[in-house]
C-alpha cells in the first residue's frame, strides 16, 4: 500500500501559494488587458517564479491556517515583490508560443 493510499494529503495547504495568487490578481488588474503578460503560458510562469521565490507557508490544519495568517504581513512584501519581479522577467523574455 502507498502512502497516498494510507493517508489524506487534501488538508497539506501551502498558504504563499494563496497568497502569490492573490497579489497575480491584484497587479494584473493594474495592467492593460493587451499587456503581454495576461497570455497563460506568461501568468504559469509568473507564478512559477514567484511561488519559487517566496518562503512556503504549509498548514495541514485549522491552527496552522490562524499561524499562517498572523505570518501574512511579514510575507505579504516578500510576495509582492516576487510577484513583480517575475512580471519584469517574463516581459523582458516572454513565452514562445
Amino acid at each position: 500500500m502507498s502512502l497516498f493510499e494510507r493517508y489524506s494529503f487534501e488538508d497539506l495547504v501551502n498558504e504563499a501559494e494563496r497568497m502569490v495568487f492573490e497579489e497575480l490578481e491584484r497587479q494584473f488588474s493594474e495592467l492593460p488587458d493587451t499587456d503581454s503578460c495576461k497570455t497563460e503560458d506568461a501568468v504559469l510562469d509568473i507564478a512559477a517564479y514567484a511561488l519559487n521565490n517566496v518562503t512556503p507557508l504549509y498548514r495541514v490544519n485549522l491552527l496552522g491556517r490562524i499561524y499562517a495568517n498572523t505570518l501574512h504581513e511579514k510575507h505579504a512584501r516578500e510576495v509582492r515583490d516576487a510577484v513583480a519581479e517575475g512580471i519584469a522577467r517574463v516581459r523582458a523574455n516572454p513565452p514562445i508560443s
